[in-house]
C-alpha cells in the first residue's frame, strides 16, 4: 500500500501508537499515516498485531499496554484508536491517560472523528492532528482510577463476552462490569453473568493484579483473518493453554504448529496463525463464546473432547508434545490414534503429503 507523505513544518514528526485491529481493518491506520507521516508507528497490545501484519504497513510491534509504550517513547506522541462505539473509545482513552500521570495524552478517536486532549496534554499537537484529519478537538480530564481491590470495565454492551487476561469470564448485563480481587482471586461484584469455567481457568493462572490486568469486552476482532503461506511441516510445537493472547512471543521461525487448549483459545490461535500459515490442533469441549471469526490454516485439526473436559485432555496432550523438532502431520496422526473413542474430529484440514 502506498503511503502519502506530508511535511509538518511546525514540529518534528510525532510517534503514532496504534491500538486495536479495527484501526487497521477500517483503513484508519493507513489514512492517518498518510496524513501525519509519523516518525514511527508502534502497534501496542496484542490483538491488533494480526490486522497490522495483514495490512502490510511499515509498523513496529510492542506487546505491552499502550500506556507503557507511550511512557517509554521520546518526543511528541499520540494514541490512535477506533473503539467499537464512540463511548467505549473515549473510555479507553481515559484509562490510558489515567495511567500516564501528569504528562497528558493526545488521543485520536476514529469512531467519531474526535481528538481528545487529555489532562492538559500537547494542545499544539492535538490541534495539528485535528486540522489534518478534519476532526474536532475535545479537552478532557480523567477520573481517578486508584489501584485497589476493585476494577470497573466500562463501555460494555449487554450480552457480549468479558475478558480478563484473554480468558472469557462471563457476559455483560450492563454498560459497566465491576470486579473485585481477594488475595489475587478475581470475583464478580455486578454487571456480569459469570462463566464459572472461565473464572476457574483464570484462578488457575495464578495471582492477578486487578488494577493492571488486561480487561476488555466484545469481540476481539470482527474481520476475518487472511490466509498466508503454509508454514514448514517440521519444527517445534507450541502449547497454549487457555491464554491465547500469550501466543505471539512464542511464534519463532521454527514453529510448525500450535496445540490450543480451550474453545476460545483455539479460535484466537487459529486466527493469529492463519496469516502465518501455521496449523493448529484445537482441544475443545463446545463452550466457545464467538469472540472472533473462526479460521484455520491448512493442516489444522479440531477435536471435540466431550463428555471429557478440554482441560483434562489438553493437559494429557500437552505432556506428550516433544521438546525437539517433529513432523506436524506425524504428531497429529499419533494424537488422533491415542484419543480414538475419546475425542471426535470436528474439523480436519490436513492436506495430502507431497
Amino acid at each position: 500500500m502506498t503511503i502519502t507523505r506530508r511535511n509538518n513544518p511546525s514540529r518534528s514528526p510525532a510517534v503514532m501508537v496504534a491500538h486495536g485491529p479495527a484501526l487497521f481493518d477500517s483503513g484508519d491506520a493507513a489514512r492517518l499515516m498518510g496524513l501525519f507521516a509519523p516518525s514511527r508507528v508502534i502497534v501496542a497490545g496484542v490483538m491488533a498485531r494480526t490486522a497490522a501484519e495483514e495490512s502490510g504497513l511499515p509498523v513496529e510491534f510492542d506487546g505491552r499496554p499502550p500506556s507503557r509504550v507511550i511512557m517509554d517513547t521520546e518526543g511528541p506522541v499520540f494514541l490512535a484508536n477506533r473503539g467499537k462505539t464512540p463511548h467505549s473509545g473515549r473510555v479507553f482513552g481515559e484509562i490510558v491517560a489515567s495511567r500516564l500521570g501528569s504528562g497528558g495524552l493526545v488521543h485520536i478517536e476514529c469512531s467519531d472523528g474526535r481528538v481528545y486532549c487529555w489532562n492538559g496534554g500537547d494542545r499544539l499537537l492535538a490541534a495539528d492532528c485535528a486540522a489534518r484529519a478534519g476532526y474536532t478537538v475535545t479537552e478532557a480530564w480523567t477520573t481517578d482510577f486508584p489501584p485497589g481491590r476493585t476494577r470497573k470495565i466500562r463501555g460494555c454492551i449487554p450480552g457480549e463476552p468479558v475478558y480478563v487476561n484473554g480468558i472469557v469470564i462471563g457476559h455483560a448485563t450492563a454498560e459497566t462490569v465491576e470486579l473485585q480481587s481477594d488475595d489475587g482471586v478475581i470475583g464478580l461484584v455486578s454487571g456480569l453473568v459469570p462463566k464459572p469455567h472461565g473464572l476457574e481457568k483464570l484462578g488457575r493462572a495464578g495471582t492477578i493484579e486487578i488494577g493492571t490486568a488486561w480487561c476488555k469486552s466484545g469481540q476481539i476482532r470482527s474481520a476475518a483473518a487472511r490466509a498466508g503461506r503454509r508454514a514448514a511441516r517440521h519444527g517445534r510445537i507450541v502449547v497454549i493453554d487457555h491464554c491465547g493472547h500469550s501466543l505471539y512471543p512464542r511464534l519463532s521461525g521454527d514453529c510448525c504448529g500450535v496445540v490450543a487448549v480451550g474453545d476460545d483459545t483455539t479460535a484466537v490461535c487459529g486466527h493469529i496463525c492463519l496469516h502465518r500459515g501455521i496449523p493448529v490442533l484445537g482441544i475443545t469441549d463446545n463452550d466457545a463464546d464467538t469472540i472472533l471469526p473462526s479460521a484455520f490454516a491448512p493442516g489444522s485439526v479440531i477435536l471435540d473432547t466431550r463428555p471429557e473436559r478440554d482441560d483434562d485432555i489438553g493437559a494429557e496432550i500437552a505432556a506428550s508434545v516433544p521438546h525437539t523438532a517433529v513432523f506436524w502431520d506425524n504428531f497429529i496422526r499419533e494424537v488422533i490414534s491415542r484419543l480414538s473413542g475419546r475425542a471426535a474430529v470436528v474439523l480436519d484440514l490436513r492436506e495430502a503429503l507431497p
